[in-house]
């Protein structure tokens, strides 16, 4: 330890880099974003002693939320700060700077953020900003380091979560990267078999009706603009009711 209470600064040191090398497997696992975030959370809660809790906060437009979480009981907090607009982990997302506060030392801010953190007897908060991209870097939100310990993170630790959320944001990266081309896939699958319904109902209006693919196309139209459907789901019920027809 050292003579402020805290460990030693290499021993932080090699938990933090203990804690990035576990990202390895985040790196190459193919898996939904929110999965990768939860993993990125519970690593982070090794990366520092005295970290209690994590949880990542997610801007969306103009309503954060918890992507991930190591400890349900810190809800609460993060709640209080997105009901009451302020809070360390906002302030640390808004302005890309890390937010140390000690509860209970009378400098907190946010009296919101404090009752909640002593309700749930966190003494201690540490969010570092999360940033995700390569040429560009794009705010995503914050990571948010929670401690029943009062004394529990410093500068360096401050330092140690800057190293740890350049990696995770990598991380995240090509989690969004996999999942984008996983939405973009199912979509056009999604796509091509709505063609393929649509033009087995062109068919199948040609051969009842004895008009042309636009004519029966323009039928299909007509039908979806009445009844305000999808073109696709009218051609998917005039099938089902073909099939039904033919029993």
């Amino acid at each position: 330890m050292s003579d402020g209470g805290r460990p030693d600064p290499l021993a932080r040191l090699d938990a933090t880099a203990e804690a990035v090398a576990a990202l390895r497997d985040i790196f190459a696992a193919e898996e939904p974003l929110d999965d990768v975030l939860a993993r990125v959370a519970g690593t982070a809660a090794r990366a520092i002693p005295d970290a209690d809790a994590v949880s990542i906060t997610v801007l969306t437009g103009d309503s954060p939320r918890t992507a991930a979480y190591t400890d349900e009981r810190i809800l609460e907090l993060d709640r209080s700060q997105y009901e009451s607009g302020r809070g360390p982990c906002i302030e640390s997302a808004r302005h890309q700077r890390p937010v140390h506060v000690e509860i209970g030392d009378g400098t907190t801010p946010w009296p919101e953020f404090a009752e909640a953190a002593r309700r749930s007897g966190i003494r201690a908060s540490l969010s570092v900003p999360l940033l995700v991209g390569d040429d560009q870097p794009e705010i995503v939100g914050s990571l948010n380091v929670y401690s029943y310990t009062a004394p529990a993170f410093d500068p360096f630790d401050e330092g140690l979560m800057r190293l740890y959320t350049a990696s995770a944001g990598q991380a995240i990266t090509n989690a969004r990267r996999w999942q984008q081309s996983r939405d973009t896939i199912a979509h056009l699958e999604r796509a091509l078999t709505s063609r393929a319904v649509i033009d087995q109902a062109k068919g199948a209006l040609m051969a009842v009706h004895g008009c042309t693919a636009e004519q029966a196309f323009g039928r299909l139209v007509e039908e979806s603009q009445r009844r305000n459907i999808k073109v696709h789901d009218i051609a998917r019920e005039l099938m089902a009711s073909l099939t039904t027809n033919r029993r």
